[in-house]
């Protein structure tokens, strides 16, 4: 990460710092370097996907021996081709 550093020069007030200091950071590139990660969420580690993936091929398990039972309706496909 870059930091931004302005100093104050002879004769001059504190309003022209804060804008020089805005231009300097909106030049730098880190509002919107850092805007762009605030909501990325981490990779999942290995044991949480491993977990998931098991979780996942489990209730698969379960829903085709409630199909072959009767007790629950496979569902039609949405991609079916018409002639």
């Amino acid at each position: 990460m870059i930091n931004v550093e302005v100093s104050r020069n002879n004769n001059e007030n504190s309003v022209s710092i804060i804008r020089r200091f805005t231009k300097r950071v909106q030049g730098s590139g880190v509002l919107p370097r850092v805007r762009g990660i605030r909501y990325a969420s981490r990779k999942l580690s290995y044991y949480k996907t491993k977990m998931k993936t098991l979780k996942s091929i489990k209730r698969k398990l379960e829903i085709e021996e409630l199909i072959k039972l009767g007790k629950m309706q496979e569902k039609p496909s949405k991609f079916i081709k018409k002639k």
